[in-house]
Order: C-alpha cells, then sequence, then structure tokens
C-alpha cells in the first residue's frame, strides 16, 4: 500500500467514524438491525445488476467468443466489484485485475484489457447520465436544488466525475497504455522496457479497435445504464426492510446522487466516510431521519461485505492456481 493510500484511508476512516458518532451509534445501529436478514436478500438480489454489468463486458469481446466467455465476465466483473468496494486504491486497481482475471482464463491480454478500459469509461459516462436523472427529479421538487447545502457537493461530485472520465476517453483514445510505459521507462531506466511497450502498443491498438465497434459500444453502454436503474432496488428494499419506506423516485434520487458523490470520491478506499456523509445530506431530502440515512449506507457495505470477501477470496485462490499451473508447465517444458 503506497503513502498516499495510507493517507486516505486514514481520513476516510477518521471521517467514517466522526460521522458515525456524531449522529448517536446506538441509534443508527439500532435502526441498522431493524434490517436483519433482508440484508442478505439484497445481496442475492444484487447477482441480477451484477450479472447485467457483466453483459456489458461480454458485448466487447471479439469474435468468435469463447465458450463460457460469460461466466468468466460474471468472475471478473466480481472479483473487480469486490476489489474496488473493499480494498485500498480499488477504483483504479478493480479494473486492472478484471482484465488480468480473464487473461488468466485464457482470453489475450489485449483483448481483456480493451474490454474492461471501454466498459469502464462506458459505464462512468452511464452513472453521470443516471446522476442527471437524479438531480433532474430532486429539482423537480420546489427549491431543493438552490439549498446551498447540498448543491454545492452535488455540483463538485458530478463536475469532477465528468472531467475525470471524459480526461480518460479522450487518453485512451490517443494511446493511455503507451503513454504510461513510455513515462515509466523514463522514469525507470534501469530495466528493459521494449516488451512492455509492444504490449502496451498492442493494447492500445485493441482499445483503438473496441471503440469502432459502434454497436457493441452502444449496447455496452445501454446495459451499464440498466445495472445502474436496476441498482436502484436495492435501495427501496433496504428501506423496506429498514421500515422506512419510500417511494421509487425517492430511491433514484437516494442511488444516483449517492453514487456520484461516492464516484467522485474514487480515490478514497471505498469512499469510507464520503458515502456516509452523501447519505446525510440526501436522506433528509427524501423524508429519511439522520440515522435511517447512515443505517441505509451501513447496510449497503454490509452488502457489499457480503459479496465483497467472498469475492477477493476467489482472486486470490484464482491467481495462486493460475501461478501454480505455470511453474507446473514450466517444469514439464524444461523436462522435455
Amino acid at each position: 500500500m503506497t503513502r498516499t493510500a495510507i493517507w486516505l484511508l486514514s481520513a476516510g476512516a477518521l471521517l467514517f467514524i466522526g460521522v458515525l458518532v456524531s449522529q448517536g451509534l446506538p441509534a443508527v445501529f439500532a435502526t441498522l438491525t431493524l434490517a436483519g436478514w433482508g440484508i442478505v436478500l439484497v445481496g442475492l438480489f444484487h447477482l441480477i445488476p451484477l450479472l447485467i454489468d457483466a453483459l456489458a463486458i461480454r458485448v466487447l469481446f471479439r469474435a468468435p467468443v469463447a465458450r463460457g466467455a460469460l461466466r468468466d465476465a460474471v468472475l471478473a466483473r466480481w472479483a473487480g466489484e469486490s476489489v474496488n468496494s473493499l480494498m485500498p486504491g480499488g477504483q483504479l486497481g478493480g479494473p486492472v485485475l478484471m482484465a488480468r482475471d480473464l487473461a488468466r482464463r485464457g482470453m489475450p491480454m489485449a483483448e481483456a484489457a480493451a474490454a474492461i478500459t471501454v466498459s469502464t469509461t462506458f459505464q462512468t459516462f452511464a452513472q453521470i447520465l443516471f446522476a442527471l436523472a437524479g438531480a433532474a427529479l430532486l429539482g423537480a421538487r420546489s427549491g431543493v436544488l438552490s439549498e446551498h447545502a447540498i448543491a454545492v457537493p452535488l455540483l463538485v461530485s458530478g463536475g469532477l466525475l465528468a472531467v475525470t472520465v471524459s480526461g480518460f476517453y479522450l487518453v485512451q483514445r490517443r494511446g493511455l497504455y503507451r503513454g504510461l510505459t513510455r513515462t515509466s521507462a523514463r522514469l525507470f531506466r534501469k530495466r528493459d522496457w521494449s516488451e512492455l511497450l509492444t504490449q502496451a502498443e498492442a493494447i492500445d491498438q485493441a482499445v483503438e479497435q473496441t471503440h469502432r465497434r459502434r454497436g457493441a459500444v452502444a449496447a455496452s453502454f445501454v446495459l451499464s445504464l440498466a445495472g445502474w436503474v436496476v441498482g436502484t432496488v436495492e435501495v427501496y428494499l433496504l428501506l423496506q426492510f429498514l421500515r422506512s419506506p419510500v417511494s421509487w423516485s425517492d430511491a433514484l434520487v437516494l442511488e444516483s446522487l449517492g453514487q456520484a458523490i461516492r464516484g467522485a470520491a474514487f480515490a478514497v478506499p471505498g469512499a469510507l466516510g464520503v458515502q456516509e456523509g452523501g447519505y446525510l445530506l440526501l436522506g433528509p431530502l427524501v423524508g429519511l431521519t439522520a440515522d435511517t440515512a447512515l443505517a441505509l449506507s451501513l447496510a449497503k457495505r454490509a452488502r457489499e461485505l457480503l459479496l465483497g470477501v467472498p469475492g477477493i477470496l476467489y482472486l486470490q485462490l484464482g491467481a495462486r492456481h493460475w501461478w501454480r499451473r505455470r511453474v507446473l508447465c514450466a517444469g514439464a517444458g524444461a523436462g522435455d
């Protein structure tokens, strides 16, 4: 873990504790216990948006697609989402590990990296559209967005998310991986970068070819948007279990804007503390008390743990199995 990641994790943890303590831990946890086994049911429901997100990756695979490609996409998405939610630097490391997982399952690295890069880009574009829909619903309520306390975080979060993904899109169309490799080569000149540079150029070429398949890219965007919308059901169900039911439009406002705030805090591991602060701001706008809004955030984190911990274990065991198999193959080759 880098020093920056440690500082960000520490800051997030302090913010997380501070937000909970400021609202009263007993009240928050008393509300959270109302959900009970409902959190498990929501965890099972999350398999639906996870499958939709995997399909958004799967449509970007080049034809002919190997048998079991959907299974590979689901496993990669599960592993990447687990890392995104629970590991330091997950929002950056998750896509890298998804590409590696696909490569370990037999897909060429260039194609795996291209599919994950493009799908991640358009998933974020879909998230921006989803957030705009939530902001439109919120703005339809008289004067809500004119309140300074909520307008500023929403504008900052939306702006950061839009600038980041737009910049990422433009850079990848101009040779993202080649540029990163050349920069690394200038900084660390003692090692030979020729092989990595060749691989980076192959990935950039695969990314460009994927972007040119406009039908597949459009399908990936639509599926990603559908995944965000279906994810709204989780908030709707959790609040039912927390005995604070809201309308579908209120659930959409909470999910879309809550995810936008979390996405803008991608540098903070798990958006720790930021997510809680976001729900604390958004909750009163749909009639939630502070303890219910924080209980909702904790329930979502419990769901992430429920699926995320097995996902990280799968990733670790898969990497270990792959490395062992590679050593055995190398040994067999040397014996010949």
